[in-house]
């Protein structure tokens, strides 16, 4: 039940993406309504899909790109997230320590590389989605959580990156909440954008690259051309049409996986978000946050959140909800207990906002693996690649991901395909109703644990021994 001053926040709030909700979206392209051949076939719409597309043609320009969505470009989880786009290619440093140790150097450095890579290209292509190089501050709400950042930051220096940690005092002067008990902030790992800007000004860019991109055509399977099996083009087959492509990049995410091993490794994760009215200029004075950084905290069950241009507050996470069989419906997109509960912590966050209305709720899936990083692979004898998994840091890593497709499809080694992490699978997930039972008992230990001073239970250490390691 959502306190009085949270429902009278929500009540007027639109159940739309406030990042999709904007007038001048660019008009649908048309379905595809024949057979047409391809080089290379883009399937999915999104980030990792729009990236490839891109680079395919920068690298080549006379190759002939294909790219179809089954809805429209970032309908999914690219125009849905929170858009901070980070450096890290490893879902966070720890991850990426705990998995990839030997190899975290030049993750890191990729990965920063890559961040450098995409603010380059949005200033290339003039694409106007509000990129603004912040940082990111990590906030410790519990004592306990201090320790975590001390090692982050130990971790972050040896690989040379400019981090500071702030104590209470120092945080608080950055953003002012009662909550935080300390914080570090990494200057140059990340940066805010509008996501769906982003995704709309690369579907530019492809188009006036020569991509041909096709909107509302679902790919319902990918069979082999007659007459050359295991040698011939792939068949993508669509309500109205049919793609040929010699080679097939596959980028849809949580969706119902056209490679039949890929519904092993992910699982649909439903997250939530709240977009707030534009603060007047005394509120935002009465928060400070003049370095506009994106913040995160530092618990199991965590908050996620930014300042917009306009100056609205985007506020989401927490909650991560997983539907039994992996079920992904329109009507889980919205979610009014974790809607309460959200503005609830947002108010105890920031209760000098008090009287700050909501005007967007929205929630959509999130693909992730048991590494909580995105994994790649390749099928039909090397013509198809994918990614997958991103976890929900795929605004910077689909970037990354893309050139780990291309690299895989061109069937070169490269300093991207010898990685473990590009060699490596994340471990699977049991079949139902297994699956629904661990992802419920995880998320439940989890919760304890941010209530008992970060102390893992049996469950979880069970897991960490396991090489999972559940931790957000």
């Amino acid at each position: 039940m959502a306190t009085t001053a949270a429902a009278r926040a929500l009540a007027g709030a639109r159940p739309v993406p406030y990042w999709l909700d904007q007038p001048d979206a660019p008009a649908p392209l048309p379905a595809l309504a024949a057979q047409t051949p391809a080089d290379l076939a883009v399937v999915g719409g999104g980030f990792t899909g729009l990236w490839t597309a891109l680079l395919a043609k920068e690298l080549d320009p006379s190759v002939d790109v294909v790219l179809v969505e089954g809805r429209r470009v970032a309908w999914a989880g690219s125009g849905r997230n929170g858009g901070f786009c980070s450096a890290s290619i490893t879902h966070g440093l720890g991850n990426g320590l705990d998995r990839f140790p030997d190899e975290i150097a030049t993750l890191d450095r990729l990965g920063r590389r890559n961040l450098d890579e995409i603010e380059k290209t949005v200033a290339r292509y003039g694409i106007g989605c509000d990129f603004a190089r912040t940082g990111e501050l990590a906030v410790a709400t519990q004592d306990w959580q201090l320790a975590g950042l001390r090692e982050t930051a130990a971790a972050a220096r040896e690989l040379g990156a400019e981090v500071e940690l702030l104590d209470a005092a120092a945080v608080r002067a950055e953003v002012d909440s009662p909550t935080y008990r300390g914080g570090l902030w990494d200057r140059g790992a990340c940066a805010i954008l509008d996501p769906a800007r982003l995704a709309w000004g690369l579907r530019r860019a492809c188009l006036e690259a020569g991509v041909r991109i096709y909107e509302h055509t679902p790919v319902t399977s990918i069979g082999e051309e007659p007459g050359a099996p295991g040698r011939g083009r792939l068949v993508l087959r669509a309500p109205g049409g049919a793609v040929l492509a010699r080679r097939v990049a596959l980028g849809t995410g949580a969706f119902a996986p056209l490679l039949r091993r890929l519904r092993y490794y992910l699982v649909p994760v439903y997250d939530y978000v709240l977009m707030t009215e534009p603060l007047s200029a005394s509120q935002l004075a009465a928060i400070g946050w003049r370095h506009r950084q994106g913040i995160g905290d530092s618990g199991n069950q965590f908050h996620y959140y930014r300042l917009t241009s306009g100056n609205r507050i985007l506020w989401g996470g927490y909650d991560a909800v997983y539907h039994y069989g992996s079920k992904i419906s329109a009507a889980a997109d919205q979610r009014p207990a974790t809607f309460a509960r959200l503005a609830e912590h947002f108010f105890q966050t920031f209760p000098q906002l008090a009287g700050l209305s909501f005007t967007h709720t929205w929630g959509g899936v999130i693909d992730t693996c048991s590494r909580f990083s995105a994994f790649f692979g390749t099928a039909r004898g090397g013509r198809l690649a994918y990614a997958a998994g991103y976890t929900g840091l795929g605004v910077g890593a689909s970037r990354f991901g893309a050139r780990v497709v291309l690299d895989l499809l061109a069937a070169e080694p490269t300093e991207l395909t010898e990685l473990k992490m590009v060699g490596a699978k994340p471990i699977p997930f049991p079949p139902e109703p297994l699956r629904s039972a661990g992802i419920q008992l995880t998320c439940w230990s989890l919760a304890q644990a941010d209530r008992r001073d970060g102390r893992r239970n049996l469950w979880l250490r069970s897991l960490d021994r396991l090489g999972l390691g559940f931790d957000s």
